[in-house]
This record gives structure tokens, sequence and C-alpha cells, in this order.
């Protein structure tokens, strides 16, 4: 991967920020912009613009020019949200008619559908970051801060755009291993210019109608880490798709990342597609040993002792709750801290309580069920040694 630098920046005469405002059960299951010069990595995909399962402190969105919007987000807990799924109970007992139907209500930020979705391009041969784009989507013109929390959460897995100036493909056949992109200073501050979707990218070529630009997609981990490695202030993404964009400062970003699989594979398995191996897929996950946490409250039935978070099925069923970052928990805006919690140590509980069906990971969504049986690679993990006194 190539380094980046910075050339010299020109300001885009962006405005001030403003500031505006902002029952899990739990078993004690053994747990007591104007374009300035940067450069991005040269095996970077350049383009140009052109089955579900189962299921802080003050913050501010941009205006009508960015960075219009301070957005902080101090805590990851507490932000509101609703306790994960219920699926209906399976039973052999004849059933009274059933009323008509009626549809689920939509999953408001920070939770999200718990399927992926289905629409991967709004520009053909753009592939975007769909739950970033969602995400987005959502946002109304004065998002709170739980609604932002949910863009943070979305964005920590797969790719972003950056626009370019030139050809970014003649640019990397240079193999120089630097390309330009926008970046937006605002005083003393300076925010990278990313995009979740090609309708993002068209949206800021239409917005100064400089096409002489091209976008280059890069892994969200990359640009995090560039972003904290190069002392940048934040990350504006959709800059030009107000009110559907956001301002991200670096303290929230900063901390998101030190927290992360710095691959965030669990997060991007659960974003893709579903196939009929996915559960498969993501079983072999936990076994290879992805970052994993659980949310951690007083227990139901004693409430001096710690306990993880359930989920319990109307069927009955109880499914541990599993999430692949902490912003997972903060999403659900319950009182539970997030604990790491190995794959072997999980595997283990289900060994030993075989009332437990399964699992439900990232409850807020996009989520995914996996039972025992699926389990299988987990719950043939040895025990890890206990730790010495």
């Amino acid at each position: 991967m190539g380094l980046f630098s910075r050339k010299k920046k020109t300001e885009a005469g962006q405005s001030a920020p403003s500031e505006t405002p902002e029952a899990a059960e739990h078993s004690p299951s053994g747990v007591d912009a104007a374009p300035t010069a940067e450069s991005v990595p040269t095996e970077a995909s350049a383009a140009s613009p052109g089955d579900a399962r189962e299921p802080g402190a003050p913050t501010e969105q941009a205006g009508d020019a960015a960075p219009q919007v301070n957005i902080s987000v101090s805590s990851f807990r507490g932000l509101g949200g609703a306790a994960a799924p219920q699926r209906p109970a399976e039973t052999g007992a004849a059933a009274p008619p059933a009323a008509a139907p009626v549809p689920p209500a939509p999953r408001e930020l920070p939770l999200a559908p718990a399927a992926p979705p289905e629409k991967l391009e709004t520009v053909p041969g753009l592939r975007d970051n769909t739950l970033l784009r969602d995400a987005l989507a959502a946002l109304p013109a004065k998002p709170t801060g739980a609604q932002l929390l949910g863009v943070v959460r979305q964005m920590m897995q797969g790719h972003v755009y950056l626009r370019v100036q030139g050809n970014a493909r003649e640019q990397l056949a240079e193999g120089n291993g630097r390309l330009t992109f926008g970046v937006a200073r605002d005083g003393d501050k300076t925010y990278m210019l990313v995009f979740s979707s090609g309708k993002a990218l068209h949206e800021a070529v239409r917005a100064d109608g400089d096409a002489s630009t091209s976008a280059v997609g890069q892994p969200v981990g990359a640009i995090l880490k560039h972003l904290v490695d190069n002392g940048f202030s934040g990350l504006i993404i959709d800059n030009n798709s107000a009110p559907h964009r956001a301002v991200l400062p670096r303290e929230v970003l900063e901390r998101a990342l030190g927290q992360a699989d710095p691959e965030m594979r669990l997060k991007a398995a659960l974003a893709a597609p579903r196939e009929a191996d996915t559960p498969h897929r993501i079983a072999t996950l936990l076994a290879e040993g992805v970052p994993l946490w659980v949310a951690v409250g007083k227990a139901a039935d004693d409430a001096e002792k710690l306990g993880i978070a359930e989920a319990r099925l109307a069927d009955g069923t109880r499914l541990l709750q599993v999430y692949s970052h902490p912003l997972e928990v903060a999403a659900q805006g319950r009182e539970e801290r997030a604990l790491p919690l190995s794959a072997a140590k999980i595997g283990r509980i289900l060994r030993e309580h075989d009332a437990v069906g399964g699992i439900i990971i990232d409850p807020a969504g996009p989520l995914m069920t996996l039972t025992r049986e699926e389990l299988a690679p987990v719950m043939a993990l040895p025990d890890e040694p206990e730790a010495q006194a």
C-alpha cells in the first residue's frame, strides 16, 4: 500500500461549525470542499464518477455549507433504541384465524433493518457502501446524537470513495502510489471528504461542475487510519448531499477505529447479501477469532451480579446477544456496557447452558441468528486457560 502524503491545501471557504444538542434479560453466564492534494494506496480500485435471517455529548449535522456541524459522541451507550426482535412461536397447534397482517414499523436510526440492503449500486459500476448510504438517507435535517451514532456504526465496514483530481486509473497505472483527493478546511481544521455511494459522487460533480475528477474506492479502515495518522480534524461524508450528510470528528472516529477489527470482517459479512452458506461463513469467522463483545448488565435474578444480555423469542428460545463492535451495544440504548468476550468463552457458555438456543449478532441490525448446530465450529473451540492471579 502506498503512503499517504499531504501537499499544499487550498481553503474551501467553509463557515464555522454551529452547535446543537443531543430490556434485555441478563443471564449470569460465566461473566461475574475545495480539492487539495493528498495521496491514496495504490491497490485501490478506481472508477470514473460518471435472506435476512431472524431477526454524549452535543452532536451536530452539516447544513448547506460543510462543515456546518461539530459532531461529538462521548459515550458508547445510553442513546436510545429498542430491544432485540422476536420471531413468532412455531407450534403444531391450530392457530385462530389471523387478522390482516400489519407490516412492522420501520426501524429508525440508530437501528437498521434486520436484512442488509438489496440495492447495491446507485450509479452503474460503482458499488455503494450500502449500510452507510442508507443510514445517511435516514438522517433528518436536525439529527439527534443517537441518529448520528447510527451513521458511525454503519460506516464500520466496507469502503468509501475519495474524489480524485484527474484520472485515477491513469495515476494508478503510473505506479507512484499517490493520488490527489478533496479535503475541506474550516479555519485551522481540515476534514477528509469521502462519499458513500455513486449517487453522492454524482451530486458532488453536479454541485461544482468539475467533471475532470474520478473516484477511487478505499477500505474504511485505511481511510480512518490515514485520518488519525495525519492529523485530520474529522471526516465529511457526502458533502453535497444535504441534509443527508454528516461531519464526524476525529475523536469519535479514532475511538471507534481503536476498538474495531482491523479488517472489519464480521461487520462486512453481516452487511453482504445473504446466501445459503452465510451462516456457515459467519460461524467460521467467529471461530477464527474475530473480536466480539457482549452486553453486560445486572442479572435478572440477582441485581448484585452481572449477567450477559439475552434475547428471548416468542417461542421461548433464548439467544445470547453478541456484537461486532461496542457501538452495536450503544445503538440499543440500554444501560449495559460492552465487554469483550472471545469465541472460545462463548462456546463454553453454550456448552454449559443447554437452554441457550444460539446467538443473535448485532441485534440493532443488520443482524444474524445462529443456532447451536450452526455454531458447531465455535462450540468445538477448546477452553482458554484461566488467567493466573
